[in-house]
């Protein structure tokens, strides 16, 4: 069985390559994509890239991910911080969720130093740019492969 992995980007990763390309880099949205689905294809895993810059559509990828998905690696951006509803929606599916992002948030200002997606997601990874899509994937993969044995 192929594991089915949906990748959530929340809001602004849109426009990656354009915003503070001294903090995100160069490359733009699609390069992300590009790098996560090809990754993807080489190790056989079934991937989905979701993008959205709405609170509510991001929980709704969650939801929409139960009996589909076996796991999700989420960035939801600024709603990272914020979101009492992305953390619920995660606990509400179930699913093994890991937490992603480009830069290292705690780092950056205070604000960001707390995660409402930490609180559920298993693994959390940042500062490792698109490499940190890759270990998040890989990382959920390995584990939901080892549970098939």
């Amino acid at each position: 069985m192929r594991v089915r992995i949906l990748v959530i980007n929340g809001a602004n990763l849109n426009m990656l390559g354009v915003r503070e390309p001294e903090l995100y880099g160069k490359r733009d949205y699609k390069a992300l994509v590009d790098y996560i689905e090809d990754h993807a294809a080489r190790r056989g895993i079934d991937v989905t890239v979701t993008q959205s810059n709405h609170e509510g559509e991001i929980v709704t990828y969650i939801q929409k991910a139960h009996g589909i998905f076996d796991g999700i690696v989420i960035n939801a951006g600024g709603y990272t911080h914020t979101s009492v509803v992305i953390l619920d929606a995660l606990k509400a599916v179930g699913l093994p969720t890991a937490e992603v992002h480009l830069t290292d948030i705690h780092s950056r200002e205070k604000f960001r130093d707390f995660s409402y997606i930490s609180l559920y997601a298993e693994k959390f990874i940042a500062g490792k740019g698109f490499d940190g899509y890759i270990e998040a994937i890989d990382y959920l993969c390995d584990k939901l492969s080892a549970k098939e044995r």
